[in-house]
């Protein structure tokens, strides 16, 4: 259906808004700080965990675990996912239908919550306990990418995609940076881990009230924005917000579309490799590296310090070349996808040969990996708005869903090599299995992938056209024919 693809710049038919900034942006600003605080609680444990187990806390009155195996720990930084499986398609249906706003509301309040009683629910349970406040932390945070692509699509002109999805996907890198360093140094204090819990699930509280007063599902829905920016916003979108009725959702078209399952397969190995970073870079450091907590901790952040500007420089550019034409649509996510795949794979085999004596090459090396994974939020994580912007929700939901699969079996693998964390050997065969999965899925995606809306995209015109044909029909059907005797 050719009426359904946008030209490069759409935006350009409607004259940008006068004002710098505008409803738009405080949009923006309060999705990005819902990852801030989402990242900022579910990174919190990786660094706490380490406190939790220790044999002397800094404090006698601090609750330790010294009795946890590795084997618990890593359950405990996986069970998240358990959760955060389960509800992703659900949720892209259920904000596409009734708007992600409330949502987002109702997941930070009870991910918040759960937040806060896992150290009442670690003294009275063990491990379990803190296991299932992660995983309902995970059904909480299952709706965040959902909703959040969800509101992206009906709030950013076709122009700003790049920028806008690194600027709020930015969030979670400044959630990571912020919460390691900081949890690092309050479960290294008199305080102790018990505290982090405590401030981040305050401040999610916090948030959602925040979120409920100023937040919108669409520019329709705004009562302050001005009609200039609700012009420029809906001229260059093509999310069917001028449609009364909800639109079908075209299960069979997205299961056998080429592009969906090229997104999908660059989620799985970003999932894959990200994950396992994220939450074994701490053990990582402390166990090869032999850097204390604080220490630890701080120099943990780094790499996120590192995604964050990189993801900030890329998206201009990647912007830039569609906008000037330099490069299709399609084009542009192929190439930031693969060096947010290429590059971290080969940082990581680089990795794999380190020293436990070459901190500040490994520590490069990781920044690297982390930081470069950066560029495929102008690649495949923005893709889905590309393909269907009416749709774009249940497709990150179902990608989602899948390539946690990934997410949970990536920091499991550290598992599968064998206990003892202090053998390089084990670490070399973590990073190379997570490079191997970067490099295939990136293929994968870069032979398969398109920047063109599908024709399934808009199937209310098919519906529409269907109902005319079986009215028509039964008019005929019904018709009296008058015959001269």
């Amino acid at each position: 259906m050719s009426d359904l693809k946008l030209p490069i710049c759409p935006a350009a038919e409607a004259p940008r808004p006068k004002s710098c900034l505008g409803v738009r942006h405080c949009q923006f600003l309060l999705m990005s700080f819902t990852l801030v605080i989402f990242f900022g609680m579910r990174t919190a444990l990786s660094v706490g965990i380490i406190a939790m187990t220790e044999e002397t806390p800094p404090d006698p009155s601090i609750p330790t675990y010294p009795e946890w195996s590795d084997s618990d720990v890593d359950t405990i930084l996986s069970s998240f996912f358990w959760g955060y499986l389960v509800t992703q398609i659900v949720a892209g249906q259920l904000s596409e239908y009734f708007g992600p706003k409330w949502f987002l509301v109702g997941t930070m309040l009870l991910g918040s919550v759960f937040n806060i009683i896992i150290p009442v629910l670690g003294a009275c349970w063990g491990s379990g306990g803190v296991i299932l406040c992660r995983v309902v932390q995970g059904l909480a945070q299952g709706f965040l990418y959902p909703c959040i692509l969800n509101l992206v699509s009906k709030w950013t002109p076709a122009c700003e995609r790049s920028r806008v999805m690194s600027f709020v996907y930015g969030g979670a890198s400044i959630g990571i940076i912020t919460s390691m360093p900081l949890t690092g140094a309050i479960a290294g204090s008199t305080w102790g881990w018990t505290v982090a819990c405590y401030l981040y699930g305050g401040l999610g509280v916090v948030w959602s009230v925040v979120f409920a007063i100023f937040a919108a599902n669409s520019p329709d829905c705004h009562s302050c924005i001005s009609e200039d920016e609700k012009l420029y916003i809906e001229s260059s979108t093509s999310v069917n917000s001028r449609l009364t009725k909800k639109i079908p959702t075209p299960w069979k078209a997205i299961f056998t579309s080429m592009p969906m399952w090229a997104i999908f397969m660059a989620s799985c190995g970003s999932s894959w490799g990200s994950f396992t970073l994220l939450t074994e870079i701490p053990s990582y450091m402390a166990s090869v590296m032999n850097f204390k907590i604080k220490e630890n901790s701080q120099l943990s952040s780094l790499p996120y310090v590192a995604l964050l500007f990189m993801g900030l420089l890329g998206a201009p550019v990647a912007d830039r070349l569609i906008t000037k034409k330099i490069f299709s649509i399609n084009t542009t996510r192929k190439i930031f996808t693969s060096l947010g795949s290429f590059i971290p794979a080969g940082a990581l085999i680089y990795l794999g040969f380190i020293k436990s004596d070459e901190k500040d090459l490994a520590t490069g090396l990781l920044v690297v990996a982390v930081g470069t994974s950066a560029f495929t939020q102008s690649g495949y994580l923005v893709n889905p708005i590309d393909i269907s912007p009416n749709h774009a929700g249940t497709i990150t939901g179902i990608v989602n869903c899948f390539s946690t699969i990934f997410s949970i079996l990536g920091p499991l693998s550290v598992d599968w090599f064998g206990s003892k964390k202090e053998d390089t050997e084990l670490w070399w065969n973590v990073f190379r299995l997570a490079a191997g999965i970067y490099i295939f899925c990136g293929i994968f995606y870069v032979l398969f992938s398109s920047g063109t809306i599908q024709p399934w995209d808009d199937n209310s015109n098919n519906s529409d056209k269907q109902e005319e044909k079986r009215i028509s029909e039964k008019e005929k059907k019904t018709e009296v024919y008058v015959i001269d005797s």
